[in-house]
């Protein structure tokens, strides 16, 4: 399907596609064919949700996740929530990590998304300034009954996330006598990720975790 101008639209759009994590060539070309086929009501609605999607979801200004909030709501229901506890702040890769521990059920503090990783090639970025601006402010927030505060480094246990956390914990080292730092346990498997990992899995590695 060529156009004057000798753009392959099959082709721009399959390479667009493919740039999204976890697809590769073959199979952003097979989403494109898919949504040939698909009713043109459906394109529609697809490419009216990707052209809205800023508008209609913002980033919490304290823990910098995403979520669906209302012409009135500047902060996320995790961070407004008052019954969570104040003396626990888990850092976290990205969004959907911070959802996978939501779903196990056990965790009820509060959170930081880092929104990346390093590698050991030096390539990759973390929020290092805002996180620097958490941890103050979670220094600085009352506890909701006796005990100290604790940070949580929920990273995914590959060679990319122990490499974050080295970094993380140079960054905390001002702090090292006033907070806890502490890493996930066992029951997360060396090489794991914390997004594909099932509840239970995230329920031990929490309960088990140990201080660095």
């Amino acid at each position: 399907m060529t156009i004057s101008n000798g753009v392959d639209k099959i082709d721009e759009l399959a390479t667009a596609l493919a740039r999204l994590p976890g697809i590769g060539p073959r199979q952003g070309k097979r989403f494109v064919y898919y949504l040939l086929a698909a009713p043109a009501t459906e394109r529609a609605k697809l490419a009216e949700l990707i052209a809205t999607l800023s508008k209609d979801v913002r980033q919490c200004p304290d823990c910098l996740r995403f979520f669906n909030g209302s012409s009135t709501a500047s902060i996320c229901n995790y961070c407004t929530d008052k019954t969570r506890d104040n003396s626990l702040l888990m850092i976290v890769e990205k969004d959907q990590d911070l959802a996978a521990v939501e779903r196990a059920g056990t965790y009820r503090g509060r959170y930081f998304v880092l929104g990346g990783v390093l590698t050991l090639t030096g390539k990759g970025a973390i929020r290092e300034k805002e996180l620097l601006r958490r941890v103050e402010k979670h220094l600085q927030k009352g506890l909701p009954a006796e005990g100290g505060k604790e940070i949580v480094l929920a990273l995914s246990a590959t060679s990319e996330g122990e490499h974050t956390v080295d970094r993380v914990r140079e960054l905390l080292a001002p702090w090292r006598d006033v907070v806890k730092t502490s890493m996930l346990g066992r029951g997360l498997a060396t090489g794991s990720e914390l997004e594909y990992s099932d509840a239970e899995t995230l329920r031990a590695a929490l309960t088990n975790r140990k201080e660095t």
